[in-house]
Protein backbone atom coordinates (compact mmCIF):
# COMPACT_ATOMS: atom_id res chain seq x y z
CA UNK A 1 0.00 0.00 0.00
CA UNK A 2 2.78 2.67 1.01
CA UNK A 3 4.23 1.50 -2.62
CA UNK A 4 1.37 3.22 -4.00
CA UNK A 5 1.54 6.38 -1.94
CA UNK A 6 4.95 6.93 -2.64
CA UNK A 7 5.01 6.60 -6.42
CA UNK A 8 2.33 10.16 -6.62
CA UNK A 9 4.29 11.70 -4.10
CA UNK A 10 7.57 10.96 -5.93
CA UNK A 11 5.84 12.11 -9.50
CA UNK A 12 5.17 15.65 -7.78
CA UNK A 13 8.44 16.45 -6.72
CA UNK A 14 10.20 15.75 -9.78
CA UNK A 15 7.70 18.01 -10.80
CA UNK A 16 8.74 20.53 -8.46
CA UNK A 17 12.35 20.08 -8.87
CA UNK A 18 11.63 20.33 -12.97
CA UNK A 19 9.87 23.91 -12.47
CA UNK A 20 12.67 25.24 -10.04
CA UNK A 21 15.00 23.91 -13.16
CA UNK A 22 13.12 25.94 -16.04
CA UNK A 23 13.72 29.08 -14.18
CA UNK A 24 15.14 32.41 -16.42
CA UNK A 25 18.94 33.23 -15.01
CA UNK A 26 18.96 36.48 -13.20
CA UNK A 27 20.89 39.42 -15.07
CA UNK A 28 22.95 41.69 -12.60
CA UNK A 29 23.35 45.40 -14.00
CA UNK A 30 25.65 48.55 -12.71
CA UNK A 31 25.73 52.18 -13.77
CA UNK A 32 28.66 53.51 -15.23
CA UNK A 33 30.75 56.65 -15.27
CA UNK A 34 29.96 58.95 -18.50
CA UNK A 35 33.07 59.99 -20.43
CA UNK A 36 33.36 63.55 -20.74
CA UNK A 37 34.84 65.54 -23.22
CA UNK A 38 38.42 65.88 -22.12
CA UNK A 39 40.13 68.84 -20.28
CA UNK A 40 40.61 72.20 -22.27
CA UNK A 41 43.82 73.26 -22.92
CA UNK A 42 45.15 76.03 -20.67
CA UNK A 43 42.72 74.59 -18.05
CA UNK A 44 45.21 74.45 -14.64
CA UNK A 45 44.37 71.66 -12.67
CA UNK A 46 43.86 72.47 -9.03
CA UNK A 47 44.56 69.70 -6.46
CA UNK A 48 41.46 69.31 -3.74
CA UNK A 49 39.75 66.57 -2.16
CA UNK A 50 36.37 66.18 -2.30
CA UNK A 51 34.09 63.56 -0.46
CA UNK A 52 30.59 62.08 -1.25
CA UNK A 53 28.97 61.26 1.67
CA UNK A 54 26.87 57.93 2.09
CA UNK A 55 23.74 58.64 -0.71
CA UNK A 56 20.02 58.58 0.20
CA UNK A 57 17.91 57.00 -2.62
CA UNK A 58 13.70 56.44 -1.71
CA UNK A 59 13.12 52.99 0.03
CA UNK A 60 10.85 51.90 -3.18
CA UNK A 61 14.20 51.53 -5.30
CA UNK A 62 16.45 50.69 -2.42
CA UNK A 63 16.45 46.89 -3.35
CA UNK A 64 18.49 44.49 -5.49
CA UNK A 65 15.95 44.18 -8.54
CA UNK A 66 15.34 46.92 -11.15
CA UNK A 67 11.85 48.80 -10.51
CA UNK A 68 10.17 50.24 -13.25
CA UNK A 69 7.30 52.49 -13.21
CA UNK A 70 3.96 51.62 -15.50
CA UNK A 71 1.29 54.21 -14.27
CA UNK A 72 1.01 56.96 -11.21
CA UNK A 73 0.19 54.11 -9.21
CA UNK A 74 1.60 50.66 -9.99
CA UNK A 75 4.95 49.54 -10.34
CA UNK A 76 6.67 46.47 -11.55
CA UNK A 77 9.70 45.12 -9.56
CA UNK A 78 11.51 42.04 -11.67
CA UNK A 79 12.96 39.76 -9.77
CA UNK A 80 15.64 38.42 -12.89
CA UNK A 81 16.86 42.22 -12.93
CA UNK A 82 18.97 43.00 -10.50
CA UNK A 83 21.66 45.24 -9.76
CA UNK A 84 25.01 43.86 -8.82
CA UNK A 85 25.52 45.72 -5.79
CA UNK A 86 23.23 48.52 -3.74
CA UNK A 87 21.87 51.34 -5.81
CA UNK A 88 23.01 54.16 -2.66
CA UNK A 89 26.46 52.78 -3.34
CA UNK A 90 26.76 52.48 -7.34
CA UNK A 91 25.51 56.38 -6.98
CA UNK A 92 28.16 57.43 -5.49
CA UNK A 93 30.88 55.52 -7.01
CA UNK A 94 29.55 56.85 -10.33
CA UNK A 95 29.58 60.50 -9.33
CA UNK A 96 32.62 60.05 -7.93
CA UNK A 97 33.96 58.66 -11.24
CA UNK A 98 31.67 61.71 -13.17
CA UNK A 99 33.40 64.54 -11.11
CA UNK A 100 37.36 63.11 -11.18
CA UNK A 101 36.48 63.50 -14.89
CA UNK A 102 34.85 67.29 -14.68
CA UNK A 103 36.98 68.70 -11.81
CA UNK A 104 40.96 68.60 -13.12
CA UNK A 105 42.81 67.47 -10.33
CA UNK A 106 40.18 66.69 -7.67
CA UNK A 107 40.57 63.08 -5.91
CA UNK A 108 37.15 62.11 -4.72
CA UNK A 109 36.38 59.32 -3.08
CA UNK A 110 33.05 58.12 -1.35
CA UNK A 111 31.90 57.49 1.95
CA UNK A 112 32.98 55.45 4.14
CA UNK A 113 36.64 56.33 2.65
CA UNK A 114 38.45 58.35 5.45
CA UNK A 115 39.23 62.27 4.04
CA UNK A 116 40.48 65.22 6.29
CA UNK A 117 39.06 68.47 7.45
CA UNK A 118 40.68 70.12 4.10
CA UNK A 119 38.12 67.98 1.95
CA UNK A 120 34.64 69.08 0.28
CA UNK A 121 31.97 67.22 1.39
CA UNK A 122 28.68 66.76 -1.04
CA UNK A 123 25.64 65.13 0.03
CA UNK A 124 23.51 63.66 -2.21
CA UNK A 125 19.99 62.93 -1.39
CA UNK A 126 18.10 61.12 -4.64
CA UNK A 127 14.40 61.78 -3.95
CA UNK A 128 13.17 59.93 -7.41
CA UNK A 129 15.06 57.55 -9.38
CA UNK A 130 12.18 56.39 -11.96
CA UNK A 131 12.76 54.34 -14.93
CA UNK A 132 9.64 54.09 -16.65
CA UNK A 133 8.11 51.96 -19.20
CA UNK A 134 7.29 54.95 -21.55
CA UNK A 135 10.93 54.70 -22.34
CA UNK A 136 12.10 57.75 -20.11
CA UNK A 137 14.31 58.02 -17.26
CA UNK A 138 13.80 60.86 -13.93
CA UNK A 139 16.52 61.65 -11.47
CA UNK A 140 15.29 64.36 -9.19
CA UNK A 141 18.07 64.87 -6.64
CA UNK A 142 18.87 67.52 -3.67
CA UNK A 143 22.78 68.11 -3.23
CA UNK A 144 24.94 70.23 -1.68
CA UNK A 145 28.45 71.17 -1.64
CA UNK A 146 30.24 72.07 1.93
CA UNK A 147 33.68 73.54 1.57
CA UNK A 148 36.16 72.76 4.34
CA UNK A 149 36.48 74.70 7.74
CA UNK A 150 33.72 77.44 7.75
CA UNK A 151 33.00 78.21 4.24
CA UNK A 152 29.78 78.64 2.64
CA UNK A 153 27.20 75.46 1.48
CA UNK A 154 26.46 75.62 -2.05
CA UNK A 155 23.19 74.18 -2.40
CA UNK A 156 20.95 72.54 -5.77
CA UNK A 157 18.22 70.69 -6.97
CA UNK A 158 18.93 68.96 -10.06
CA UNK A 159 16.07 66.89 -11.97
CA UNK A 160 16.88 64.92 -15.47
CA UNK A 161 14.86 63.41 -17.77
CA UNK A 162 16.75 61.33 -20.18
CA UNK A 163 15.12 58.95 -23.31
CA UNK A 164 16.12 55.65 -23.35
CA UNK A 165 17.74 54.59 -26.79
CA UNK A 166 16.50 51.06 -27.10
CA UNK A 167 14.95 48.56 -25.24
CA UNK A 168 16.06 46.44 -22.23
CA UNK A 169 17.36 46.70 -19.07
CA UNK A 170 20.85 47.57 -20.58
CA UNK A 171 19.50 50.67 -22.53
CA UNK A 172 17.26 51.47 -19.43
CA UNK A 173 20.50 51.63 -16.99
CA UNK A 174 22.44 53.31 -19.64
CA UNK A 175 19.90 56.23 -19.51
CA UNK A 176 20.36 55.94 -16.00
CA UNK A 177 23.83 56.79 -16.58
CA UNK A 178 23.34 59.51 -18.57
CA UNK A 179 21.03 61.15 -16.25
CA UNK A 180 23.89 61.16 -13.45
CA UNK A 181 26.29 62.64 -15.45
CA UNK A 182 24.14 65.43 -15.96
CA UNK A 183 23.93 65.98 -11.83
CA UNK A 184 27.36 65.61 -12.14
CA UNK A 185 27.75 68.67 -13.62
CA UNK A 186 25.41 70.50 -12.02
CA UNK A 187 27.53 69.55 -8.70
CA UNK A 188 30.72 70.26 -10.48
CA UNK A 189 29.71 74.15 -11.39
CA UNK A 190 28.54 74.32 -7.49
CA UNK A 191 32.16 72.72 -6.55
CA UNK A 192 33.94 75.01 -8.70
CA UNK A 193 31.92 78.19 -7.60
CA UNK A 194 33.10 77.21 -4.07
CA UNK A 195 36.17 76.63 -4.51
CA UNK A 196 36.42 80.45 -5.66
CA UNK A 197 34.88 81.71 -2.73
Amino acid sequence: MSRYLSLPLAIIVLGLFAGCATSPASKFYTLSPVQVVEQRPGVKPITVAIAIDPVTVPELVDRPQIVSTVDANRVSIDEFARWADPLKSQISRVLAADLTQLIPGAIVSSYPQRVDDNAYRISVDVQNFDSSTSGTVTLAVIWSVRPPKRGEQVSGHSVVHEVVNGSGYDALVSAHSRALASVASDIAVAANKAMRQ
